[in-house]
């Protein structure tokens, strides 16, 4: 029997009839057998190759076999654009044999999720924190609504598992798969990724697993690298280059994407603006209007990133570049998905920073290299979210319930931390003690959080205190208050690719009324700027040190800058130059990556280095003599450098401060690799 032949002969006969496909591409085919056995599996392909149906299509095929019933399979994605974007696809193909998708996330109306509550759909597409939101809520009967479930697809696995999300979505895979009948299936969708069988470990911990598909980086693209030195100047080349093409141009800032929208519009360019920070209409109405026509550009954020579909593009653009291989590669297969076209990216880098970046990104992937992803280490945050959450669901639990119950969200962590973080949350009274050991939310919770309805519990990651812009009465997006003051102190903002001016703001219900502006304004949201890590730190070294491989094309521009870096930056061995320098400060690139430049800093402190990035140090003297020729110690716990980043993990406040200190110096410092090549120094 082949694998098609093992699908339930009502979906053989859609996918050859009412789809006219002539066959399944090979993942898809590949992934039938274990789905459909139930392995939890890890399907493994790039942008456009198939993954949502190679899932999808056996999931449904053991919903007709079995002859599953009520809400059977949920389908988590890490962005609601995505979700949307899907429903369409997914309902078409479960209509095609009598079953139901539906949607559940923020922006779904009240009175449809009562709806859900009470006829679920077969399908439910949602995402962590609104499954989340199910869990707690009263209004959901847990054990009647979940009982029925079989099986949780998550799709882009690599874009949750790497951060908090991914460590709270398994929790709550865990905790719904506690009210389900039979053990829950878990399905991961992929890009490509260098350890798969350990991600499949990490989301589904115990059971039958299987990995699907290819771990290999296909190099068969028109890459080529370019200098235009400022974004003004990218608009420029933008308006100028493919013109009659379609081009979707990624930024990787909210900011950045408005300005470069704005200034194509002013240059005459069919321009669209798609980010997260634009109301889900306004998001909506452009990447439709985007995947209409045919001479335009849609200016992005990796919000586009993510397998959301505008239709066939003719050219993938780059401002400066991602921050993994990885992004890069979901980003330039968004192109050539038509037959007869190729997948293609040009980086325009706006200054030396970006260039090297796109340097370092573009060498890795010419050798086939792509990053692991693996789940940020010590997750201590989550768990005192979790044990919050938790405490929630139940409303009175043991206190041994709870760890239990924990332990099953987090086996890889040790029983002394778990208990660690529930005593913790008792005595700062989130948690209140009853008799016989019984817990329940306690009173500083609930003045924390309860105000809000638990809503900012909810979710891992914090958001900013935004404004909502309203022309009239409809939305165009949420401004950051640090974007309003003008030089002329008139209020203007740049959002959707046009300038607004601020005419009016109700602080209290968070409101700011906005009127057009032939005068540019102002954009700004305030964000982290990530790490780089070391791998891709070593790559932007050898691509000074001995050039750039014949794959990727550098412009005339791109060349000159190489050139020009090549004289300025040292990539050579210690030991440092002797002399002293005039202006009394010393650059020392080390090419270590973020975490392990932080390292440095921190334990070169009383040496005089003063700032660091990924590339490399500063110091205000000369810097010590072979620095990187031993292993250095983690920052102490109570150092600047840590408790500087206490908040840049959300719950962190929550936790004891040896745990919390803890979790910071695994998650933001790293020791240098002993085999590491020696750095280079010079003035800056």
């Amino acid at each position: 029997m082949s694998d098609f032949d093992r699908l339930h002969p009502a979906l053989q006969y859609h996918i050859v009839n009412s789809l006219g496909w002539p066959s399944l591409r090979p993942t898809q085919l590949q992934a039938i057998a274990p789905v459909i056995e139930g392995f939890h599996c890890l399907l493994l392909a790039p942008t456009a190759g198939g993954k949502t149906e190679a899932a999808f299509i056996p999931t449904l095929s053991r919903m007709l076999e079995a002859d599953w019933r009520g809400l059977s399979v949920l389908y988590l994605c890490p962005i609601k654009a995505l979700l949307n974007n899907l429903e369409p696809r997914l309902s078409y193909y479960a209509g095609l044999v009598g079953r139901r998708v539906g949607v559940w996330h923020g922006d779904i109306a009240d009175s449809v999720k009562e709806r859900y509550r009470r006829d679920p759909p077969d399908i439910l597409l949602t995402t962590p924190e609104s499954l989340e939101g199910m869990l707690i809520s009263t209004r959901t009967e847990r054990v009647e609504f979940f009982r029925g479930l079989r099986a949780a697809i998550v799709d882009e696995l690599h874009a949750f598992a790497g951060d908090d999300r991914g460590w709270h979505l398994r929790a709550v895979l865990q905790r719904v798969g506690r009210y389900a009948e039979s053990p829950l299936q878990r399905i991961g969708l992929s890009a490509t990724v260098q350890n798969p069988k350990e991600l499949l470990d990490w989301l589904a911990p115990e059971g039958n697993k299987r990995v699907v598909g290819s771990s290999s980086v296909s190099t068969d693209a028109d890459v080529t690298v370019d200098h235009v030195g400022s974004l003004d100047n990218a608009a420029v080349v933008i308006s100028r280059l493919h013109r009659g093409e379609k081009r979707l141009v990624f930024c990787d800032s909210r900011a950045a994407s408005e300005k470069l929208g704005h200034a194509l519009n002013a240059a005459g360019v069919r321009t669209f603006v798609s980010h997260a920070s634009l109301s889900v209409a306004e998001r909506r109405a452009a990447e439709q209007a985007f995947s209409e026509e045919r001479d335009c550009v849609i200016v992005a954020t990796s919000t586009l990133e993510l397998g959301i579909d505008v239709g066939d593009l003719d050219r993938v653009i780059q401002i400066d570049a991602p921050k993994t291989v990885s992004s890069f590669l979901q980003r330039m297969g968004r192109a050539g998905r038509r037959p007869g076209t190729a997948r293609n990216c040009l980086f325009l880098a706006t200054g030396t920073p970006g260039f090297l970046q796109a340097l370092g990104i573009t060498r890795l992937w010419s050798q086939g290299w792509v990053e692991p992803v693996r789940p940020a280490p010590l997750p201590w945050n989550v768990v005192a979210q979790q044990t919050l959450l938790v405490t929630l669901e139940w409303g009175l639990i043991t206190k041994q319930d709870l760890l239990n119950a924990l332990a099953a969200c987090f086996p890889e962590l040790d029983a002394n931390g778990l208990s660690t973080c529930v005593q913790t949350l008792i005595e700062r009274r989130y948690l209140a003690e009853l008799d016989a050991g019984v817990l329940q939310i306690g009173p500083e919770a609930e003045r924390v959080f309860g105000g809000s309805h638990y809503r900012d519990l909810l979710a891992t990651f914090s958001g900013s205190d935004l404004l909502l812009g309203r022309h009239g009465a409809q939305e165009i997006g949420y401004i950051d208050p640090t974007s309003l003051v003008g030089e002329d102190g008139v209020n203007r903002v740049l959002l959707a690719g046009r300038s607004w001016r601020v005419t009016a703001i109700d602080w209290k219900r968070r409101l700011a009324a906005l009127e057009p502006s032939e005068q540019r304004g102002q954009a700004r949201w305030m964000g982290s700027s990530g790490n780089l890590d070391w791998d891709i730190a070593q790559s932007i070294r050898m691509a000074i040190r001995e050039g750039m491989p014949d794959l990727v094309k550098l412009s005339r521009r791109a060349m000159q800058a190489l050139e020009e870096l090549q004289d300025e930056i040292p990539t050579a061995s210690y030991p440092f130059p002797e002399e002293a320098l005039a202006r009394g400060r010393h650059r020392v690139w080390t090419f270590s990556g973020t975490r392990t430049n932080r390292q440095y800093l921190a334990n070169f402190r009383s040496r005089g280095a003063r700032q660091c990035n990924a590339l490399y140090l500063d110091f205000v003297a000369n810097p010590p003599e072979n620095m990187g020729s031993s292993a250095l110690p983690p920052p102490a716990p109570s150092s600047p450098d840590v408790v500087s980043l206490l908040e840049s993990l959300k719950f962190c406040d929550l936790l004891d401060e040896a745990q919390a200190a803890d979790e910071v110096i695994a998650r933001f410092f790293e020791n240098p690799p002993m085999d590491a090549p020696a750095s280079g120094s010079s003035h800056a």
